[in-house]
């Protein structure tokens, strides 16, 4: 099964799933359960404070333009999974491999050929509860998920509008 982003529920995935918070109040005591960074920015200021997420989703953009080395992600410990995954889609591949990342023990990064546009998706809907998921909203901060039922609900619901 696939999912694409119809044009008109765009504006709707503008609305946060979570508590929006700017770069300040990142704070490791806020966070519970696996951490899971979505957005090469959010991986990047995580780690500046010091947190190493358990998963990371990034595909080496920042609001659509491709960036060197400068934000500081570098692969650490983290078992990189490559895969491929087009702009306003969810694939098979991106939602298992989200999937098999919750499944593992070690530190995972997904490595994006194309876009992490919409990988919070997957990444709420399929985590633990308890898990904290974040994940940008490019020029308003970053998302701040700790994962329940209502957020799971949230997305399974959106996720129903976009099926193919």
């Amino acid at each position: 099964m696939m999912y694409k982003l119809p044009e008109k529920y765009r504006d709707e995935l503008r609305e946060p799933i979570g508590e929006l918070i700017s770069e300040e109040d990142i704070d490791k005591k806020r966070m519970s359960g696996k951490v899971v960074s979505v957005g090469d920015m959010v991986t990047a200021t995580l780690i500046k404070h010091g947190i190493e997420p358990d998963i990371s989703i990034i595909d080496h953009r920042i609001e659509r333009k491709e960036y060197g080395n400068e934000i500081g992600i570098k692969a650490g410990e983290a078992e990189v999974k490559k895969i491929t995954n087009p702009p306003g889609v969810i694939t098979d591949e991106l939602w298992n491999a989200v999937e098999e990342s919750y499944a593992s023990e070690k530190n995972i990064r997904i490595e994006i050929e194309g876009e992490e546009d919409l990988a919070a998706l997957p990444a709420i809907c399929l985590a633990p509860s308890g898990t904290t998921v974040l994940y940008g909203l490019p020029s308003r901060g970053i998302v701040l998920v700790k994962v329940g039922n209502d957020e799971k609900n949230k997305v399974l619901s959106f996720l129903k509008k976009m099926e193919e």
